[in-house]
């Protein structure tokens, strides 16, 4: 074998370059086809595939798909649409089905007569999936035959062939992640039922089964939901309102088309302080935006603006009503149809064709105003609602002044029970938000004077989802936060983006204790950052630390356990509870554990573990904080009887 030498290694010619060929380019750079490795990446190859379904659907081929996760995590996806053809492709000589799943940027999604709208990573989909799987089989049902074909990481194991005779049609793709690739290889069965919920929502009529063969029955069946919903975005939007107090009964509901694009929207109003707008291109949630929710603003404020305006509602109102005073207390799901869409960035979260701005506007202002005319008791609820958010919104303004003005009047501003660290470098720093004055002394001790910072919260924080947003600058221990972080909403009339820019800490991680009640604080501190500070959560910056439950310890030997399972194990190769001192400990809070042993578990990069808040689903995580923090009780009941785990009492 060649040595290759230092002057070898500094040349760049011809034979540096590398031709990636098929879909090696895929299995080369993961994550710049479905976004990352981790648990995103790995629900996404799911997408991916009933996108392909979905297409069909949306096409009126197909009115049922069921997605299985099979015993080894493996993914099964049917559907009785028409079938992936199966014929030779005229230009390359092999089947269209091996076409389709080991080319990319091949697909029927390009021929506007195959398909008028389509979802999927823009055609590379399903051979994306088929690349990063360890194994992928593919069978068709169509012209009264069964073609299958076989792959092992994007590669052919033999050519398309017919096996047998079928009435049905439909395509049934079952696929393995590669966790050569994959960071994480366990599909959760939560994350893909949000996604399965709202495919049903946003396409009426279409039944989406989803089973987990990781959970069966005595008679083996498997755990199974069916999503189908004739109502669509009407269900859709009443779904996600269902732990707010509604200020009206009726779905304001806006269907049509306009200049060739197909719109669609459901809203509802109730009598929280906050908005929810989801929006949605071709089934994909634009977590950013876009056109077409800024079509769908402009409509909505131009329209309430001169309905208000024209009946005198607005006439002792002081001062100027800006767009967010229209949307307060406002549910909606926004969904539109393009034909070619233009996604910014590559994870096609904002939408930027600047003919759908025109189109919604179009469609929300005539339909809005209609109903408007038809409906006056409940145009005058609406319009009240707006008068009363710009009411508050003007207090709160006044109030985010006043707690400015106090931090630049008192010097560096900072809170005096914040315990900050020593480097300035917003990157390396951390804070953690820690439950009680107890805990918070332990956690001053335990850190790293350098790059940790320590801020004690005293008892449980405003519940911001039942708070005016004045009454929340008034809250101190939320003032605390946000003068600790270095961020604030602006104060002027038609800017409430948190600024940023001054962000003193890149990982905010919340502290509490292992019990209901650090539960709790957890979840008021995550509602407030969801409500007033989603950025910090969109762009990965807040953190939920994982302390210990038990320490169990015999002689020097010391282990700690973060479960019951954990726990278990270890008295067990310590030689069993009548061991002598196989010594149990329970921490009943982080103010038990002394500052070793809190920096050894819970404090030190090197061996904590730190859980990332992300957010999957934004409708989802809307409707469920509202459910669990909101005013309407029996939503909130039904929850806590479906996931709480009750004693067991023997007889």
């Amino acid at each position: 074998m060649e040595e290759t030498t230092a002057t070898d290694k500094g040349n760049y010619g011809a034979d540096n370059i590398q031709v990636l060929e098929g879909l090696e380019a895929v299995r080369k750079r993961p994550a710049m086809y479905i976004g990352d490795i981790g648990m995103k990446g790995l629900h996404h190859l799911v997408y991916e595939v009933v996108d392909n379904s979905i297409d069909e659907a949306l096409a009126g081929h197909c009115d049922k798909i069921t997605v299985s996760i099979l015993e080894n995590n493996s993914i099964r996806v049917k559907d009785n649409g028409r079938g992936i053809p199966t014929g030779i492709h005229p230009k390359l000589g092999i089947s269209a089905l091996e076409v389709v799943m080991t080319v990319l940027h091949a697909g029927g999604k390009f021929d506007k007569d195959t398909y008028k709208v389509s979802g999927g990573l823009h055609g590379v989909g399903v051979s994306c999936v088929n690349a990063l799987s360890s194994h992928m089989k593919t069978e068709v049902h169509r012209d009264g035959k069964i073609v299958v074909q076989e792959f092992s990481c994007g590669k052919p194991l033999y050519p398309a062939k017919e096996v047998g005779e079928s009435s049905d049609r439909g395509t049934i793709q079952t696929f393995t992640p590669d966790l050569s690739i994959f960071t994480v290889g366990e599909y959760n069965y939560a994350t893909l039922a949000n996604r399965m919920r709202e495919l049903a929502f946003l396409n009426k009529g279409i039944a989406i089964i989803l089973e987990d063969y990781r959970q069966v029955d005595e008679n083996g069946n498997p755990h199974m939901e069916t999503f189908h919903s004739e109502g669509g975005l009407k269900e859709f939007v009443q779904y996600i309102d269902g732990g707010k107090e509604k200020l009206m009964e009726d779905v304001i509901y806006i269907e049509g088309e306009k200049v060739g694009i197909p719109v669609e929207v459901a809203m509802l109003y109730n009598n929280s302080y906050s908005e929810s707008i989801q929006s949605y291109v071709n089934n994909i949630n634009t977590h950013e935006g876009g056109t077409h929710l800024a079509g769908f603003r402009r409509g909505l404020t131009r329209t309430l603006k001169s309905y208000g305006e024209k009946n005198g509602l607005f006439k002792n109102v002081k001062f100027e009503i800006s767009g967010d005073d229209f949307r307060e207390g406002l549910t909606a799901v926004v969904s539109v149809k393009v034909q070619e869409p233009q996604f910014e960035g590559q994870t096609k979260t904002k939408l930027g064709n600047n003919e759908v701005t025109g189109a919604v506007d179009q469609a929300i202002s005539e339909a809005l105003n209609n109903y408007l005319e038809e409906h006056p008791k409940q145009a005058k609820l609406i319009v009240d609602k707006v008068v009363l958010a710009a009411t508050a919104r003007h207090a709160a303004r006044k109030a985010r002044e006043m707690v400015q003005r106090k931090s630049v009047m008192s010097g560096s501003g900072l809170p005096g029970k914040l315990a900050d660290c020593a480097n300035n470098d917003p990157y390396a720093c951390e804070l953690f938000l820690v439950e009680g004055d107890s805990a918070g002394g332990t956690a001053k001790q335990g850190r790293n004077r350098d790059f940790q910072a320590i801020l004690p919260l005293r008892g449980k924080i405003l519940n911001v989802e039942k708070a005016l947003e004045y009454q929340i600058y008034e809250n101190q221990e939320i003032k605390n936060i946000f003068t600790a972080l270095g961020v604030f909403r602006g104060t002027k009339e038609d800017d409430r983006a948190l600024n940023m820019d001054k962000l003193r800490y890149h990982k905010i991680v919340i502290m509490c204790d292992a019990d209901v009640d650090g539960s709790h604080i957890t979840t008021l501190i995550l509602t407030f950052f969801f409500r007033h500070m989603k950025e910090l959560i969109e762009k990965g910056h807040v953190y939920i630390a994982a302390p210990p439950l038990y320490q169990v310890k015999k002689g020097k030997d010391a282990r700690y356990c973060w479960n019951d399972e954990q726990r278990e194990i270890a008295i067990r190769e310590m030689g069993g509870e009548k061991s002598d001192s196989v010594h149990v400990q329970r921490y009943k809070g982080l103010g038990e554990m002394n500052a070793i042993q809190l920096w050894e578990t819970t404090l030190d990069p090197a061996t904590r573990t730190l859980r990332q808040v992300s957010i999957d689903s934004a409708a989802e995580a809307d409707r469920t904080f509202a459910m669990l923090m909101g005013d309407e009780v029996p939503p909130r009941r039904e929850f806590i009887e479906q996931n709480a785990k009750y004693a067991k009492i023997d007889a």
